[in-house]
């Protein structure tokens, strides 16, 4: 997986966009859960869906949840499912997004970090 994993704790992690075909480097990375935070077509009709890397991820082993969040349009329900989503999946957690900012945004509104 050429893509750049960065970890915020030895539980959490979070990504650029990744595909279907990073899945499993994801799992030998150690990691047991991915959330997408990403919207599907966010980034165009070559930006792969939440459901083709869902499959992907399920079939590596990993759980995985499609929890879309805008940018720049963040609400306090999206803080309190992705507080939820941190404390009940497995971990480590890696999420992604377009760059991974989104992400380390909604884990420090979700953890009350800096």
């Amino acid at each position: 997986m050429s893509t750049p994993i960065n970890p915020l704790n030895n539980n959490f992690a979070v990504a650029p966009q990744l595909g279907s075909e990073d899945m499993a480097a994801v799992a030998a990375a150690g990691y047991k859960s991915v959330i997408i935070n990403r919207p599907d077509f966010e980034g165009g009709a070559d930006q792969p869906t939440a459901e083709t890397v869902a499959a992907a991820a399920r079939a590596a082993g990993l759980q995985v949840v499609y929890q879309p969040v805008v940018s720049g349009g963040m609400t306090p329900a999206d803080v309190e499912r992705f507080a939820e989503l941190l404390k009940t999946l497995p971990t480590p957690i890696l999420a992604y997004c377009r760059t991974g900012t989104r992400c380390t945004v909604l884990y420090r509104a979700a953890t009350g970090t800096n």
